[in-house]
């Protein structure tokens, strides 16, 4: 999708930026009377009672079944990260001052993901399903967050749309791995419950396909276990028969070719048998790691900045198999379809794009496809409702684009924004759409860190969080609304990026076969700009991907000094008595190379230099 949304932006002229709310997190006033707590999302409901529950010494967790038990589990963890102690889990009955956690079916008014939480002299949380029962959790957390005192009362809580979820590409520019653990602890903080990611798994099948930023296996293990944790369900994309480039650009024979000859390297050829072979085995492989029931194809901009005329073979491999009438679009529904019988028969659901679906097609997409809308197009959101398919609003106003557009929270919020609102249409039910998302795209890879995302990624989290569990506009003024985030503050467990590990000042770098001196200082976004006597280390040149310089291999070199440049901050991160020195956007550490440069690897290409600090 980068290049179009480029386009798109140059077209619009749209430069809203978001500002985080980084105050601290602060107690805020309560009372008895009727006032409901403070969380995000708001309470669905509240009736208050006389009294207040108080979180104190001796509290303990009861939980009696096997599903009580993770959930309580989970608790106690998080409880004891957020600074609250640490609290055992127990059988038996509930005293005063005890946390209990039901698991009751009985209980199917509250649905698949509801709960009731009923403070008094004891608290109890009660769902359905664990899942429920959860979310009840992360409201406790959030009441805990604003001081050991809540207020007695009951609230029954349950979410307006089954889907709400984050969007992430990681497809070209790698994320750290701390950064998307933050974010699955946020999501379900905020009970978001969809993360779908557009990334790349190192391949074992097809060595040939992995030019960085991929991901090991164990790395998406990793992650994959913490969502399971957190009732995430973390989806994996590889787009596809466009955006194809991370996985063929070494494979020309994989490569549409259009009527002059020319290989396209983002183009899949959806009229090769051996193309769905190629697609259908990543998809095996990512199964090794991914246990989400549903896959993203993508789907979308197969045709960006070209047009189906260029190449015939798409509209005689639609007409060998749908007949004459058949049209080029065909070919690529008919893709999109096998994939979809494919994923299908392993027990996955499919999900695309929408802007694919011009209406030039006389082949259908296969029932029961999910198409995730961002673009207004000629089908609009009503006809494919009409026609049967799942809906999730994946708006383009709900972006956050590297270095271009971000989403205008604060106007979305003061239109009441909600998921019927629909690029190009507004519908009068929420009846066919399973929910929204906010969706990172990585359009200019420089543009901005990953600790600069997070500013802008904080307030609209919190946003479509409200928009998609209840009422979309719970307080009166958008400050207002920005106050509940700024009380519950971050997750427990959250992760403060922006801290350096070592103090300002001017060292030595030490490693083997080589040694300098320069002065560290913290950027404002929380890396470390790293200067000597020749200027700032920077990563500029070589091969550019996204307009970040991600050829392994390419040698860092001193710049004169840009507090600007992103390409001149640096992460130091700890490893074997030392640090290792990876830069902020590419992700690759620094090696020093024989011919005495330093040279920037991914992690499992090369051996990343060791470098031991003195301070001067």
């Amino acid at each position: 999708m980068a290049e179009f949304r480029k386009r798109l932006l140059r077209l619009l002229g749209v430069t809203a930026a978001l500002t985080l709310l980084m105050a601290p997190t602060s107690a805020l006033a309560r009372d008895d009377r009727g006032t409901a707590p403070v969380t995000v999302p708001a309470l669905t409901n509240w009736t208050a009672e006389q009294g207040s529950y108080t979180y104190s010494h001796g509290v303990r967790l009861v939980a009696g079944s096997a599903a009580e038990r993770r959930i309580a589990g989970t608790l106690a963890d998080d409880l004891e990260a957020a600074g609250h102690g640490s609290v055992p889990v127990v059988r038996g009955g509930a005293r005063t001052g005890d946390i209990e956690i039901d698991v009751r079916a009985s209980r199917s008014s509250l649905g698949a993901e509801g709960y009731e939480l009923h403070a008094g002299k004891r608290l109890s949380v009660t769902g359905a399903t664990e899942t429920g029962a959860f979310y009840g959790t992360r409201t406790l957390l959030q009441l805990l967050a604003q001081g050991d005192r809540i207020p007695a009362g009951r609230t029954t809580d349950t979410p307006r749309y089954k889907e709400r979820g984050v969007g992430v590409c990681a497809c070209y520019i790698h994320i750290t791995l701390p950064w998307l653990e933050n974010l699955v602890r946020e999501m379900a903080y905020n009970k978001l419950n969809q993360l779908l990611v557009e990334l790349k798994v190192k391949s074992d099948a097809h060595p040939e396909a992995n030019t960085w930023g991929y991901y090991s296996k164990d790395e998406i293990r990793r992650l994959v276990a913490l969502g399971e944790k957190y009732h995430v369900e973390i989806i994996p994309e590889i787009n596809s028969p466009g955006h194809m480039d991370p996985w063929i650009e070494n494979r020309p024979d994989l490569q549409l070719t259009d009527s002059d000859g020319n290989k396209q390297p983002a183009r899949l050829d959806v009229t090769q048998p051996s193309a769905f072979d190629y697609y259908t085995g990543l998809m095996d492989e990512y199964a090794q790691v991914f246990t989400a029931k549903s896959w993203h194809m993508g789907a979308d901009e197969y045709m960006l900045g070209s047009d189906y005329s260029k190449y015939p073979q798409m509209l005689r491999h639609a007409q060998d198999k749908y007949g004459a009438s058949a049209t080029p679009q065909d070919a690529y529904i008919d893709f999109i379809n096998s994939v979809h019988a494919y994923a299908a028969a392993k027990g996955k659901q499919l999900r695309i794009w929408n802007d694919g679906l011009t209406g030039a097609n006389t082949v259908p997409v296969a029932a029961g496809t999910t198409v995730e809308h961002w673009l207004n197009v000629t089908t609009k959101p009503s006809r494919i409702i009409a026609q049967g398919y799942p809906l999730m609003n994946a708006a383009y106003s709900l972006y956050l684009v590297r270095g271009g557009f971000h989403s205008d929270t604060r106007s979305l919020y003061d239109h009441s924004w909600d998921p019927r609102s629909f690029e190009g249409e507004k519908l009068a039910s929420g009846k066919g759409i399973t929910g929204a998302k906010i969706s990172l795209w990585p359009d200019n890879g420089r543009g901005e860190t990953e600790n600069e995302v997070s500013a802008a990624l904080w307030p609209a989290l919190r946003h479509i969080a409200q928009a998609t569990w209840g009422d979309p506009h719970p307080d009166a003024t958008y400050d207002a609304f920005t106050a509940r985030g700024t009380a519950v503050g971050h997750a427990p467990g959250w992760r403060d990026l922006t801290r350096l590990p070592v103090a300002d000042g001017t060292y030595t770098f030490r490693t083997a076969g080589l040694s300098f001196d320069a002065q560290v200082t913290r950027t404002a976004d929380g890396y470390a700009s790293v200067r000597g006597d020749e200027g700032c280390l920077e990563m500029s040149g070589g091969t550019l991907t996204l307009n970040a310089p991600l050829q392994p291999g390419l040698a860092a070199s001193w710049k004169t000094c840009d507090p600007s440049s992103t390409l001149q901050r640096w992460q130091l991160v700890g490893a074997s008595g030392g640090h290792q020195l990876v830069n902020t956007i590419t992700q690759m550490a620094l090696s020093v190379g024989d011919d005495g440069r330093l040279v920037q690897y991914p992690p499992d290409q090369h051996t990343p230099a060791i470098w031991h600090l003195t301070a001067h």
